[in-house]
């Protein structure tokens, strides 16, 4: 019996090992991402994370982990084996930097950025029963009305909570924030009532604004945007200081093979350059901004970090 289980034995051996030579990727490719499904990230996730591990002959999964501000996804990652197996889908990491006062990772030592996805400004709109057609009524009736206005965001520390914060300062407002988890129940509660204003990606604003359920007021960037061209822009709307986006990127451990994250880079800048996808993300009101490469992304995380955090400081935001 022992003679005979050593050439299975041996058989196995061989098999393991054949499966561990096979070349990167032969098995699925997890995204996770840091929003429920429904919202923005989900949505950009399952479009550009489904194409690229289909340029990389694999299928996707796609794992929401919402909460936190993007924190509970950050850390499935970070703990997960750096073999390209499992990417992160999230905003600039150093909004979080600035938010809280310690982080279960290093967004630098831990994670390696590979490239920007996509772009796109944030929309600002009410309820339709509030008696305000433009911002500069919002303004007024703000003003005019303290403690009566809230506004809803997708949670704690997100760049729609950024974006009314930065809204109350140069408005000099003081709408009340409401953080809920993720973009769609945030639109629910405005529909609602509940909340009386939302600063909402297009992708979970703009189909109840053509609904008609609720109303648009302006985008968050100066100037209008093609792929929202029905909603003027703030500097049109009367507040031309005002200018703030939202952007989602791609990054992986930062131990994973450089062979393997270069072809996670490669197929990730092919697919955002391919017209499907941009059409796909342009009706969603975002433009696909590939990298020129990961250094180039790292770069300019680290440029937009000084605006994060002197806006996070002003505004007093914390979430720990």
């Amino acid at each position: 019996m022992r003679t005979r289980s050593i050439p299975l034995l041996l058989w196995g051996l061989l098999a393991a090992c054949a499966a561990l030579a096979q070349p990167y990727p032969n098995k699925p490719i997890k995204f996770v991402v840091g929003y429920p499904p429904g919202g923005s990230g989900d949505f950009v996730t399952r479009t550009v994370g489904e194409a690229i591990a289909a340029e990389l002959g694999q299928t996707a999964v796609i794992d929401n982990r919402p909460g936190a501000a993007g924190n509970l996804a950050s850390e499935v990652v970070n703990k997960a084996p750096a073999d390209g197996y499992t990417l992160l889908v999230g905003s600039n990491p150093y909004i979080n930097k600035a938010l809280y006062k310690k982080l279960p990772y290093d967004i630098e030592k831990d994670f390696q950025p590979l490239t920007l996805l996509g772009n796109g400004p944030m929309v600002i709109a009410v309820n339709s029963s509030l008696p305000v057609n433009n911002i500069k009524e919002l303004i007024a009736y703000a003003k005019k009305n303290p403690d009566k206005l809230n506004f809803g965001s997708s949670g704690n520390g997100s760049a729609p909570h950024l974006a009314g914060i930065l809204f109350n300062s140069v408005a000099e407002t003081d709408m009340l924030h409401i953080p809920f988890k993720g973009g769609a129940p945030a639109v629910q509660s405005l529909i609602a009532g509940d909340t009386q204003v939302i600063f909402g990606t297009s992708p979970v604003v703009l189909p109840q604004v053509r609904g008609g359920r609720i109303r648009p007021l302006a985008i968050t960037t100066q100037e209008r945007s093609a792929a929202i061209p029905n909603i003027m822009g703030m500097r049109e709307a009367g507040l031309a200081d005002y200018n703030i986006s939202f952007s989602f990127g791609l990054y992986a451990p930062i131990k994973t093979p450089p062979e393997d994250l270069k072809k996670i880079f490669e197929a990730a800048v092919k697919v955002l350059k391919r017209q499907d996808i941009r059409e796909k993300l342009a009706t969603q009101g975002m433009d696909p901004l590939p990298s020129n490469s990961p250094q180039d992304f790292r770069l300019q995380n680290q440029r937009e970090a000084p605006m994060w955090s002197k806006l996070i400081e002003a505004s007093g935001a914390k979430v720990d």
